[in-house]
């Protein structure tokens, strides 16, 4: 535990993490040091990993129950906590939180990984806590009682000709059960109280509002979350892991590899119910989660006694 080190990458996200063995069992201490790292930074980097994919899940599980791989997404054969992250499966990028379409979306996502191009496919997560802390105070009070309905099942702005039958059989497997469901459009942390803005890709309309305006405000307020100063820009290196805070982080992947091999293996950590700022929490209006999540209680993890040391 005294050995763990904590450097910042930039002010508003982004840690690496050293002096620690995640392939083996973590000690209690070690678990909530990095807890709290990922409470204050968001997104952590672990170097040299040496994991496969049963030693990813039992690093992962140190901070509760796992999910399935993907609600409607097909898992790596033999392991149905893990989602292949496949350049070959398709591309996410677009600005999104995991799995936001569910009652209770991922606490936490993990990627490792496998195949890494020679260069590009970077992956970018951006705050939205540091984005909320940048809202003027009218927009601030604004979002606070806005709620979106975030749906897997959703105009992508593709047009249908555009779309070949990989794309099109791929579409259909992820809207192959559709899900609907209403989160405050600030989420409040569980563990930190801090406010986020908690939309993203899968948020389609404000709730009470037509399409066409609900994507005006969801523009304008996303254009807080990818300011580049809330950005982590992360180079991928073989044999790493990196952890996210699912519930105040929006993540993108940059299709910039020329088409080459990029795979990473994804585990995810079941998630609370969102709790907006009046003390609403969200509700499903369409489709059953319970195969792919349970619900996660929001408590605490307890403080480390001797903090992880932060290095400018």
């Amino acid at each position: 535990m005294s050995d763990i080190r904590i450097t910042k990458v930039t002010a508003n996200i982004g840690a690496r993490v050293s002096g620690v063995d995640i392939s083996r069992p973590l000690d209690e201490e070690s678990v909530a040091a990095v807890r709290e790292a990922l409470n204050v930074h968001k997104a952590l980097v672990f170097d040299d990993v040496n994991l496969d994919d049963e030693g990813h899940q039992a690093f992962v599980r140190h901070f509760g129950d796992l999910t399935t791989a993907h609600p409607t997404v097909g898992a790596v054969e033999g392991s149905p906590n893990v989602l292949p992250v496949d350049s070959e499966r398709g591309r996410a990028n677009h600005w999104h939180t995991d799995v936001t379409f569910v009652l209770n979306p991922p606490q936490a996502t993990t990627l490792r990984s496998i195949t890494v191009p020679p260069y590009g496919g970077e992956t970018l997560i951006a705050s939205s806590a540091a984005a909320y802390r940048d809202l003027p105070e009218p927009l601030r009070r604004l979002a606070d009682g806005l709620w979106a309905e975030h749906t897997n099942d959703y105009d992508y702005a593709v047009p249908d000709e555009a779309v070949d039958e990989e794309e099109a059989a791929q579409r259909a497997q992820f809207t192959s059960i559709k899900y609907r469901t209403a989160h405050p459009v600030v989420r409040v942390h569980p563990l930190t109280g801090e406010r986020g803005l908690f939309i993203g890709g899968f948020a389609q309309r404000i709730v009470g509002l037509s399409v066409g305006e609900s994507r005006k405000i969801l523009d304008l307020l996303q254009s807080y979350v990818t300011r580049p100063e809330n950005v982590l820009r992360h180079r991928w290196s073989p044999n790493q892991l990196v952890i996210f805070d699912n519930r105040i982080t929006q993540h993108y992947a940059v299709d910039n590899y020329d088409g080459q091999p990029r795979r990473l293996h994804r585990v995810t950590l079941a998630g609370d119910v969102p709790v907006g700022v009046d003390g609403g929490k969200s509700r499903s209006v369409e489709g059953d989660a319970a195969h792919y999540t349970p619900v996660a209680a929001a408590v605490p993890a307890p403080a480390a006694r001797e903090a992880a040391t932060v290095a400018a």
